[in-house]
């Protein structure tokens, strides 16, 4: 696993990261031992870049993380993030950037993750209550006093990110971008790159729906919220079938699984790009790591700018409520 700058601050990380969020929350029951192993085998395959955040679970993930990674502190480089603020019973309680909450959620989740320093510490959501250079110099104040090592956003638009990185070097942008979500694209990739900010896309399979392993609502799990995701619903699921089928001719062409295609085009955007894939399972890690080995020619990008272009997909990224968080 070769690794990839994050930034202009010597954050360093390999070229995949491991997303842990589907360990906890969203996508259903997940067998906490097999995703601790899962963490494990990652570690062992040279994945040195973890993904969790208190809002995972909520909070629940952060431990569950803390626990994996007793022991191999030292072999990884952790990445948490604060903004999104539930109860725990799970209820949404909006975003918060204040000063005051950035240091109380640093403080909770050092001591849930059982570390004396986080890594990379991203704000979730951008606070549009709050300016984004009172968030940012908390966050600063944080990196003064060792808590923090460097600062990321997700989700922020191309002029917060440019006021942040102002107030305190950013290290990294985190948003969702694939063959179907390739929103970035419009402006905010230009902009972390005019400024050295590294490039960290979620989701990089479309929620797994790019595994082609999903035709119908039916594949998933009550408390799977994918279920009541935009893009998995009527019409529009039908739609984005229709997407995958398309990738799918290429996929065949290579002898690679249609998910190993679409992470390796993410994997093909540039150095500064370093996605980090969800999984709970060793199996389709290992599938995922053999992606980061595939190389596309520049007939087969072309015809996957073609069959997947900027707005082919049908849906919004998230329901109502999710949307509205975005971009700030």
């Amino acid at each position: 696993m070769t690794a990839r700058a994050l930034g202009r601050q010597g954050l360093r990380v390999s070229a995949l990261g491991l997303g842990c969020m589907g360990m906890s929350d969203f996508y259903g029951p997940a067998p906490e031992d097999e995703a601790i192993a899962t963490i494990h085998h990652a570690i062992e395959r040279g994945i040195d870049f973890m993904d969790t955040a208190d809002v995972y679970g909520p909070f629940t993930n952060e431990e569950l993380v803390g626990r994996a990674l007793r022991g191999r502190r030292d072999k990884v480089v952790l990445a948490t993030k604060f903004g999104n603020v539930r109860t725990t019973d799970g209820k949404w309680q909006g975003i918060d950037g204040r000063p005051e909450y950035v240091r109380q959620a640093c403080d909770a989740s050092l001591l849930r993750l059982g570390v004396d320093v986080i890594d990379l510490y991203y704000q979730h959501r951008v606070d549009r209550k709050v300016p984004i250079e009172e968030t940012v110099g908390a966050m600063g104040e944080l990196v003064k006093a060792g808590k923090v090592r460097f600062l990321g956003l997700s989700e922020a638009s191309a002029g917060t990110i440019r006021r942040a990185h102002a107030t305190h070097p950013i290290s990294a942008v985190q948003t969702e971008y694939s063959l179907w979500t390739r929103d970035p694209e419009k402006e905010i990739l230009a902009t972390v790159r005019e400024l050295g900010i590294g490039f960290v896309p979620y989701s990089p399979l479309g929620r797994g729906f790019l595994t082609g392993r999903f035709r119908s609502d039916a594949d998933f799990v009550e408390n799977d919220f994918r279920k009541h995701h935009p893009r998995f619903q009527g019409d529009n699921l039908a739609a984005n079938r229709a997407l995958v089928d398309r990738l799918r001719v290429v996929a065949d062409e290579k002898k690679i699984t249609v998910g190993q295609l679409a992470l390796a085009w993410v994997l093909s955007r540039g150095d500064d790009v370093v996605p980090i894939v969800g999984t709970t399972r060793r199996a389709h890690l290992d599938e995922n790591i053999a992606a980061a080995s595939i190389r596309l020619t520049g007939d087969e990008s072309a015809r996957l700018d073609a069959a997947a272009p900027l707005g082919a997909t049908a849906g919004d990224r998230y329901p109502e409520g999710g949307m509205r968080s975005l971009n700030g």
